[in-house]
C-alpha cells in the first residue's frame, strides 16, 4: 500500500487515549483489568455502606448478615446485568460457541458487555429474596422487611458502582462518543481522541483514515499475519506502554469525540448518589429512594444519549436509542412506584441522618410501640 503520511501536528488539541485496559498484564490476553477492578471496588464500597448503614438502624437486616445480602446482590448484579446485555443488545451471543475458554459467547466477559438496565433487574431479583430474610441457628428468619426497603438500600450504594464502571469504560476507551471535530481538525481542550475507534466504529471512518491508518499499523505486523489490523492492536499496545512517538504519529488520524464515559460517570454515577442520599436522610416510606433513583438516573441518561453513540450493529427504535428506551421505561416504573407508595401509606423506615431511627410512623399513623410493626408487606 502506497500512501504519504501527514506530518504530525500535536496543536490539534485534544486529549489522545493511551490508557491500558490492564492493571497487570500476564499474558496475551490474559491478566487483572480495570473493568473487573471497578467492580470488586464497587462490590465492596457497598458492602461497607451497607454496613454502615445496619450500625445506625437504618434496616432491619442484621449487620453480620450484610454478607450474605451481598452475595445475593453480587449475583444479581453480574447475572442481570450480562444477561441484559445478551438480551436486549446482541442476543447472538447465545449462539456463539467455540472451541476455546470460555466456549459460550454469553461466558465471554473479557472485553466487557454488561447492561446496567439489566444490572437493576438483577438487583431487583436480589431484593426480593434478601426481603424474606434470613435463618438464624434456630431457623428462625431475621431480618425480614419489605421489599422495597430492600431496593431502596440498593439504590443508596448502587450509584458509586456506576460510577466506578463508567470510569472503567473510559479506561478502555469503549461507548464513544460523537465527533466532535474529524481527523486532522482542531478540537476544544476537553475532547478525547480514541485510537480505539478504528476498530470498534470502522464504518464511521473514511476510506482516507483506514488508508493512513493501515499504512502505519503495517509497519507493526508480523510475519505471518496477513491484515493490518493485527498490527494495529500491537501498535496501541505500544502506545499504551508509552511510546510517545507513535502516538504522535497516529494523533492525525483520530478523531475527537465527547467522553461521554465520564459524562456518564457524573450523570449516572456520582449526581445520582448526592440526589438519593439527600432524599434518604430522613425516614421515608419504602420505595421511594429507590424509586428516586430510576427517576434520576433516566432523566441523566435520555439525554446522554444524544451524544453518546449506539453500540455499533444493534438495531436501535427508531428515533430512539436502545438506551432511551430502556431509560424511558425506568422512569415510568419510578413514577408508578412513587404514585403507589403514596396511595399505601405504609410507615416510614430509614433515615441514616437519625441514629438508630430504625422506623419511625407517617404523621398519619398512630405511633406503635412494637419497632417491627411496619416490617410487614
Amino acid at each position: 500500500m502506497r500512501f504519504v503520511l501527514a506530518q504530525t501536528d500535536s496543536t490539534l488539541g485534544g486529549w489522545f487515549h493511551d490508557l491500558s485496559p490492564y492493571v497487570w498484564r500476564i499474558s496475551g490476553d490474559f491478566g487483572i483489568r480495570w473493568y473487573g477492578v471497578s467492580y470488586l471496588l464497587a462490590f465492596v464500597i457497598a458492602y461497607l455502606m451497607l454496613r454502615m448503614l445496619a450500625k445506625r438502624g437504618v434496616t432491619p437486616i442484621p449487620k453480620d448478615r450484610i454478607a450474605d445480602a451481598m452475595m445475593l446482590l453480587v449475583g444479581g448484579v453480574i447475572v442481570g446485568g450480562r444477561l441484559g446485555y445478551v438480551l436486549l443488545y446482541d442476543p447472538s451471543l447465545l449462539i456463539e460457541f467455540s472451541g476455546s475458554f470460555p466456549f459460550w459467547g454469553v461466558f465471554k466477559l473479557t472485553n466487557g458487555g454488561m447492561a446496567s438496565h439489566g444490572g437493576f433487574v438483577g438487583v431487583i431479583a436480589a431484593a426480593w429474596w434478601i426481603s424474606r430474610g434470613f435463618k438464624d441457628e434456630h431457623g428462625q428468619r431475621v431480618g425480614k422487611c419489605p421489599p422495597l426497603h430492600v431496593m431502596d438500600l440498593c439504590a443508596m450504594v448502587a450509584p458509586l458502582g456506576l460510577m466506578l464502571g463508567r470510569l472503567a469504560n473510559f479506561i478502555n476507551g469503549e461507548l464513544l462518543g460523537k465527533v466532535v471535530a474529524p481527523f486532522g481538525n482542531k478540537a476544544p481542550w476537553w475532547s478525547v481522541r480514541y485510537p480505539q475507534e478504528i476498530l470498534e466504529r470502522p464504518d464511521d471512518c473514511t476510506p482516507e483514515q483506514l488508508d493512513a491508518v493501515a499504512a502505519i499499523a503495517s509497519q507493526h505486523m508480523l510475519p505471518n499475519e496477513r491484515y493490518w489490523e493485527d498490527g494495529y492492536v500491537r501498535l496501541l499496545d505500544k502506545i499504551q506502554h508509552g511510546n510517545e512517538q507513535l502516538q504522535e504519529q497516529l494523533l492525525p488520524w483520530i478523531s475527537a469525540r465527547y467522553p461521554t464515559q465520564l459524562m456518564q460517570a457524573f450523570f449516572d454515577g456520582l449526581l445520582v448518589f448526592i440526589v438519593v442520599w439527600i432524599i434518604a436522610y430522613k425516614p421515608r416510606r419504602p420505595g421511594v429512594v429507590g424509586a428516586s433513583m430510576l427517576i434520576v438516573y433516566a432523566l441523566g441518561r435520555i439525554p446522554m444519549d444524544l451524544v453518546r453513540l449506539p453500540d455499533a450493529g444493534i438495531a436501535q427504535f427508531g428515533g430512539l436509542t436502545r438506551g432511551q428506551a430502556y431509560s424511558l421505561i425506568m422512569l415510568i416504573a419510578g413514577v408508578v412506584v412513587l404514585l403507589v407508595v403514596h396511595a399505601r401509606k405504609r410507615p416510614k423506615m430509614g433515615g441514616w441522618g437519625r441514629r438508630n431511627s430504625f422506623l419511625s410512623q407517617s404523621d398519619d399513623e398512630v405511633e406503635s410501640s412494637d419497632p417491627h410493626s411496619g416490617q410487614q408487606g
